[in-house]
């Protein structure tokens, strides 16, 4: 399936939330802003655990594929920003 293009504007300072499902499946495709950090938290709460934690190097598109339980596909940015990421769907 082909990628949409979604675009949001992300404070600067702790981790924010760009995407999120119970038990979906897809994908989010990045390449700037430089410097910025990008995670898939999976769980709820004090049961919730990190993975795929990536850097942005505004050179190469970096993946983050969620699925399972509920997950969050999470920015962190040094500086305010607006994000053009692409999302793609990959369920049924």
């Amino acid at each position: 399936m082909a990628a949409v293009t979604r675009t949001k504007v992300i404070k600067a300072g702790d981790w924010r939330t760009l995407e999120s499902g119970w038990n979906a499946s897809f994908g989010c495709l990045f390449r700037a802003p430089t410097g910025a950090q990008v995670k898939l938290r999976k769980g709820v709460g004090w049961f919730g655990w990190d993975s795929q934690k990536k850097t942005l190097d505004g050179g190469t598109d970096k993946s983050i594929q969620a699925g399972g339980v509920y997950s969050r596909v999470q920015m962190k940015v040094l500086h305010d920003a607006e994000v053009s990421y692409g999302y793609v769907p990959t369920g049924p």
